[in-house]
C-alpha cells in the first residue's frame, strides 16, 4: 500500500486518510487509500475514467453521505479531527471543505445572491455592508470583480461558462472554507478560460489547501505540486508532481502518463 511520508521539511498535513475504502453496494470502488494532503498545495488526483478519484474527492466532505447504499470504512482527518466523527457538523464541515463541481453550477439567482447565499446561511455577515464586503472581497479572489461589478443584480445564469465556473469558485470561497475540492473544473471550458482556471488556483492555494481531480495530465503538472495516480479504486503511487511525472517509481504509472493505457 502506498502511503505519504511526512518528512522534517514537509508542509503541514491538512487532511488524511488512512485505510479509506468504500463500497457502492456490493462493487468496491475504493480499496485502502491512504493519502496526506498537504496545507497550502494543489494535489492533483490522476488516473483512468472510473478509477476511483472523483468517489475518493467525495469522501472528503462526506458528499458519498447522500448516495443510498455507500458503505465506508476506515478514516478521514480534517486538522487530524475524524470528519465521521458524531461530532462532526456536517454543514459545518462543508464549509470548510468546499466542493466545485466540473459543470458549472450557478444557483438561479443574481450574481449578488449566488455570493451572499453562503454567508448568509452561516451567519458570516451581521449586516448588508459587511455582506457586501464578503461579496466584492470573494469575486475579486476569483478574479471576477473588474467583469461583473457593473452587474450584480444580473443573473448568474447568463455568464459565459468560464465566468460561471469563477463564479462558483467566489462562491465556495465566500464561506471562509480551508479546503476547496475541485472536480474536473475546467473540462466544459474552451482554453482561454481554462487558462483563467489555472491561473486562478495557482494564486488560491497560497490562502487555501486544493485537491483537484484531472484527467488533464498537462494541467496536473501546470497546476499541482504533488500528484497522486489512482487505479482500480487503488491509490498506486503519489509524490511531488515534478518527481512524479519525471521519474515515477510503479511501472504503472510510467505506462499511463506516457499514454500506454487509459
Amino acid at each position: 500500500m502506498v502511503e505519504s511520508k511526512d518528512t522534517p521539511d514537509a508542509p503541514c498535513v491538512k487532511m488524511r486518510t488512512r485505510r479509506l475504502k468504500l463500497w457502492y453496494g456490493d462493487k468496491q470502488a475504493l480499496a485502502g487509500i491512504d493519502l496526506d494532503v498537504p496545507e497550502h498545495q494543489v494535489t492533483a488526483l490522476i488516473g483512468p475514467s472510473g478509477c476511483g478519484k472523483t468517489t475518493f474527492l467525495k469522501c472528503l466532505n462526506r458528499m458519498t453521505d447522500t448516495i443510498e447504499g455507500v458503505t465506508t470504512e476506515g478514516r478521514v482527518t480534517l486538522d487530524e479531527v475524524d470528519i465521521r466523527d458524531r461530532s462532526v457538523d456536517v454543514v459545518q464541515l462543508r464549509a470548510r471543505v468546499g466542493m466545485v463541481f466540473q459543470k458549472p453550477n450557478p444557483f438561479p439567482k443574481t450574481v449578488y445572491d449566488n455570493i451572499a447565499y453562503g454567508p448568509r446561511i452561516h451567519g458570516l455577515a451581521a449586516n448588508r455592508r459587511e455582506l457586501d464586503d464578503i461579496v466584492e472581497s470573494s469575486l475579486r479572489r476569483a478574479g471576477l470583480w473588474e467583469e461583473v461589478s457593473g452587474r450584480l443584480g444580473d443573473l448568474a445564469t447568463g455568464m459565459s461558462g468560464g465566468q460561471q465556473q469563477r463564479l462558483c469558485i467566489a462562491r465556495s470561497i465566500a464561506v471562509a472554507p480551508e479546503v476547496i475540492l475541485m472536480d474536473e473544473p475546467c473540462s466544459a471550458l474552451d482554453p482561454i478560460s481554462t487558462a483563467r482556471i489555472e491561473e486562478l488556483i495557482d494564486e488560491l492555494r497560497a490562502n487555501y489547501t486544493i485537491i483537484i481531480v484531472t484527467h488533464n495530465l498537462q494541467q496536473a503538472a501546470r497546476v499541482s505540486q504533488m500528484t497522486a495516480f489512482f487505479h482500480l479504486g487503488r491509490l498506486i503511487e503519489v509524490n511531488g508532481t515534478a518527481e512524479l511525472f519525471q521519474s515515477p517509481t510503479e511501472s504503472m504509472t510510467e505506462d499511463y502518463i506516457t499514454g500506454r493505457f487509459g
